[in-house]
């Protein structure tokens, strides 16, 4: 089954529908998606599919050159072109007389067997652009690569694109569009557990309960996920037990770069790099307080939800898990879920303010949002504050996520109020989230203060469900 994807398909048709050469990048992490993408574009169009390999560039002409001839008969053919030269120009000059898409699926592996391709590319694109009606779209999952080798400015098709997609993983309005029998709870717990990376989406059934969804992939050591961020750092990073030991830190509570190096026994001029790669792969996020570009104060955590949960949970019990101890574990595991959720949640409501604005209904016409702390110092202690987002020097929104089971009381919504008043806005909106609903008093609060919107999870699923 296909989902969402809705903007990225438009903008791959309106190139189409142009008539005339054009050039798409389109990358992205691995199992996010993007091969489906690209077949779902080209399943009712002329076209050539070919997906590169981890080879030799004998090996990958010779399949290249199979897609083109499938394409002209419709039948498998063993002839070979002499180069990818000759097999591309063949490409761009059928291109002349008809609208044709090429899809070069996993373009690092082919560029890197064959050095010249890209100076092959640019010297074609160069010289058929103007009479060729060929739609040449280049995919891969190393991004560092296709950054560095396809985007930037030193490469040789810097300049020749048309236009360029970074394909990220589904938000939680699509994961629930895909999740149809789960409950709306389950919803937000299989989001927390595998994040929107499409691949990761398909090993869990809506039609089991949560807890035999992870005994059945996380807590199984036959299963496609028992050893995946494992497996994915190998296949991304050159030394993957340095990086494994720093994102193993940061699962486990260092989240500054002094403590992330102590923990991991190296350098903080080493760790800068490796964390930068692993923000550059999606893995990990660098955080500031919100209106703090650069600060002291700046904080790293595990951007990926499968990454967050398979660090937070697999390492520690792997051994007992091999052995075959999975529902002890789940008993030593299901005390947590719910502190686990909290940052979840905290994301599931920046999502919806998101759609409050892209709606037109939110309060605020913020930029952004984001997370803030600092020193109260009135109190001279720490502060934080779940989500806020600024739309002038005037305005500005401020809220609190609670992810528990009792209803969140008017103590929350006093100490929130608090909060918003270190900044010096005149006017405020305070927001609520809360799982499971209100106390009577906290409602009565928030109808005197007047500038309160109190948002249960059943609301957020009205909205994004």
């Amino acid at each position: 089954m296909f989902i969402g994807r809705e903007r990225e398909l438009a903008s791959l048709n309106q190139l189409y529908q142009s008539d005339k050469f054009e050039f798409a990048v389109v990358y992205g992490r691995r199992r996010v998606g993007k091969s489906a993408l690209i077949n779902q574009f080209i399943r009712d169009k002329k076209s050539i599919y070919f997906m590169g390999v981890e080879s030799n560039a004998a090996q990958n002409l010779g399949n290249f050159s199979k897609s083109i001839m499938e394409f002209g008969t419709g039948i498998p053919a063993e002839m070979a072109f002499v180069s990818f030269q000759a097999a591309l120009e063949y490409v761009f000059k059928i291109a002349e007389k008809e609208r044709l898409i090429l899809a070069i699926d996993e373009y690092p592996y082919v560029a890197r067997s064959s050095k010249s391709l890209a100076s092959t590319l640019q010297l074609l694109i160069d010289q058929y652009k103007d009479s060729s009606k060929l739609m040449l779209i280049l995919c891969g999952s190393s991004m560092s690569y296709m950054e560095d080798h396809v985007l930037a400015y030193k490469s040789p098709l810097y300049g020749r694109r048309t236009a360029q997609m970074k394909i990220l993983p589904f938000d939680f309005e699509d994961v629930c569009r895909y999740y149809k029998n789960f409950s709306d709870q389950d919803k937000a717990l299989a989001y927390g557990i595998v994040g929107g990376t499409p691949q990761y989406l398909l090993q869990m059934d809506d039609r089991k309960s949560i807890e035999e969804n992870i005994k059945n992939t996380f807590l199984n050591p036959i299963s496609f996920l028992f050893e995946e961020p494992e497996n994915l750092l190998k296949q991304e990073v050159r030394e993957p037990a340095l990086y494994n030991a720093i994102i193993t830190a940061i699962a486990t509570g260092a989240s500054r770069m002094a403590e992330i190096s102590t923990k991991v026994g190296e350098d903080t001029s080493v760790c800068v790099t490796y964390l930068k790669n692993l923000v550059a792969l999606g893995l990990i996020r660098k955080e500031t307080p919100y209106g703090e570009k650069a600060s002291r104060k700046s904080i790293y955590f595990i951007d990926d939800n499968m990454f967050r949960f398979w660090y937070r949970f697999i390492p520690e019990n792997s051994s007992m898990i091999v052995r075959g101890a999975i529902d002890v574990v789940y008993k030593r595991m299901e005390p947590h879920l719910s502190d686990y959720m909290g940052k979840v949640f905290e994301e599931i409501c920046k999502q919806y303010l998101w759609k409050l604005l892209l709606t037109g209904k939110s309060p605020v016409e913020f930029k952004e949002l984001g997370r803030w702390w600092g020193t109260d110092s009135s109190t001279r202690s720490q502060a934080e504050i779940d989500i806020m987002g600024e739309e002038d020097q005037d305005t500005a929104l401020f809220a609190e996520c609670k992810w528990t089971n009792e209803k969140v009381d008017a103590g929350v919504l006093e100490k929130l109020a608090e909060k918003s008043r270190l900044f010096h806005y005149r006017n405020t909106h305070l927001y609520l989230f809360a799982k499971n609903g209100f106390t009577r008093g906290c409602e009565e609060k928030a109808g005197e203060m007047g500038n309160v919107k109190m948002v249960s999870y059943s609301d957020i699923i009205k909205l994004l469900g």
